[in-house]
């Protein structure tokens, strides 16, 4: 009989719950027990921002030190470039999202 077979999956224990430590925030339909956010939504994206821009110089600095000659880690440098490329690339596709949300917003009527 193969491995695959052999396992019985009533007799696997039950996976135990996490609890969270957040508090949970019953939100009806009056709105009681709305929070206000903490950050506004130009916040958000200002950091988002700097988070692409701090990889991006982050992996212009270590191609920097690798064509000078300063380290060997070439694999660091492409691991930079790569995670700098993929930030960007979902920083763009947020904001054309963003964009097509609004046009969409626009074209409806009152």
């Amino acid at each position: 009989m193969s491995l695959i077979g052999s396992i019985n999956p009533l007799s696997a224990s039950p996976l135990t719950r996490i609890e969270t430590t957040q508090p949970k925030i019953a939100v009806g339909l009056s709105g009681a027990g709305k929070t206000a956010p903490t950050e506004s939504f130009g916040q958000v994206l200002d950091e988002v921002v700097s988070t692409v821009q701090t990889k991006q110089d982050a992996a212009q600095d270590i191609t920097r030190k690798v064509l000078l000659g300063e380290t060997d880690q070439l694999h660091q440098g492409m691991i930079a470039m790569q995670e700098a490329s993929v930030a960007f690339s979902m920083m763009v596709e947020v904001r054309n999202k963003l964009v097509e949300s609004y046009q969409e917003l626009m074209r409806m009527q009152v």
